[in-house]
């Protein structure tokens, strides 16, 4: 058997929320065709929303959500998934455990944390999203393939500035984080080769010198690099890895999921943060935390800010 891992983020721009990354791990036939999952699964997976009746979506996050937006895409995919993982979340608190439970110190360290939960699903039923998973894992079976793990690191605004003053440089951040990842999923898989489809980090084309930062038991070998594709060789705890870097990643469905997840895991994020500024400032218009907006954002609560004596590196990502 193969695992196809597939990686991306969602975050990478604003000033305001976290950094969110995931990876989603899929086991195949070894003669399986690393880049073919959505052939595969095409009797109940769709990459268009349109496509949808009975088959699930799965598509880079931009194609699912856009600002004003309900989450239900999203919501459904990801928590699909999570189902057939046998981590379906009741409330928000639980999804954060369920994909990165190393983010809850900096979950509980954020005041528009404390007392915050909601029910989840926001839009969908759970006995729906429990029948759901169990047609995509028979679906699946039938085409020899399973959904093994989705996981996530999330770095909120002030692990974010740590993380970027530690490496002076943003892009660096986003790689390593990812590449962590990645091998906290391996050390939950069984034996087997393994392929990695990364979307590119911030415009960069060499990634040698990260993989053997996270991979150092052994010699990290470059296959190809173009601007338009990374090919690595790496092999960890007896494991052979390739690990592919190329634009619009999300062409391959492992990476898709990922998008997805991230997304969803950001949005859901913001949603007590500005409920949080909303209570102490009501006229306030809610964010979604990029550039322009942000910095009106927090224009319009540093009165409030300083009253509650809230660190502003806990508000604001400083690259």
């Amino acid at each position: 058997m193969v695992f196809v891992l597939g990686t991306d983020e969602a975050g990478y721009g604003p000033n305001l929320g976290p950094l969110c990354i995931a990876a989603s791990a899929w086991q195949l036939p070894d003669d399986a065709p690393s880049d073919g999952l959505y052939d595969r699964l095409s009797p109940i997976v769709c990459a268009h929303p349109k496509d949808r009746r009975d088959k699930l979506a799965i598509a880079d996050s931009k194609c699912l959500y856009k600002g004003g937006d309900t989450l239900e895409l999203l919501e459904h995919g990801v928590l699909v998934a999570l189902a057939c993982l046998d981590r379906l979340p009741k409330r928000w608190r639980d999804i954060w455990r369920a994909l990165d439970s190393q983010s809850l110190p900096q979950i509980d360290g954020l005041p528009w944390h404390d007392g915050f939960d909601e029910d989840l699903p926001l839009h969908l039923q759970h006995d729906e999203l429990k029948a759901a998973a169990l047609r995509f894992i028979d679906g699946a079976a039938s085409a020899g393939v399973k959904i093994v793990e989705l996981q996530a690191a999330v770095l909120f605004p002030a692990a974010f500035n740590q993380a970027v003053k530690r490496c002076d440089n943003k892009a660096e951040v986003l790689s390593l984080t990812t590449l962590e990842l990645a091998r906290r999923v391996f050390e939950t898989l069984p034996a087997g080769r393994a392929i990695v489809f990364c979307d590119k980090h911030g415009g960069r084309n060499y990634y040698a010198a990260l993989l053997q930062h996270i991979f150092s038991e052994e010699l990290v070998r470059v296959s190809l690099e173009t601007a338009d594709l990374g090919v690595y060789q790496v092999r960890h705890a007896g494991r052979q890895i390739e690990f592919r870097f190329q634009p619009k990643g999300e062409r391959h469905l492992p990476t898709a999921l990922a998008s997805m997840t991230a997304k969803y895991l950001r949005e859901l994020a913001m949603r007590p943060f500005n409920v949080f500024w909303q209570r102490h400032i009501p006229e306030l218009k809610a964010t979604a935390g990029y550039y322009n907006d942000a910095q009106r954002f927090f224009t319009a609560i540093q009165p409030a800010r300083r009253r509650l004596k809230i660190a502003p590196r806990l508000v604001w990502r400083e690259r």
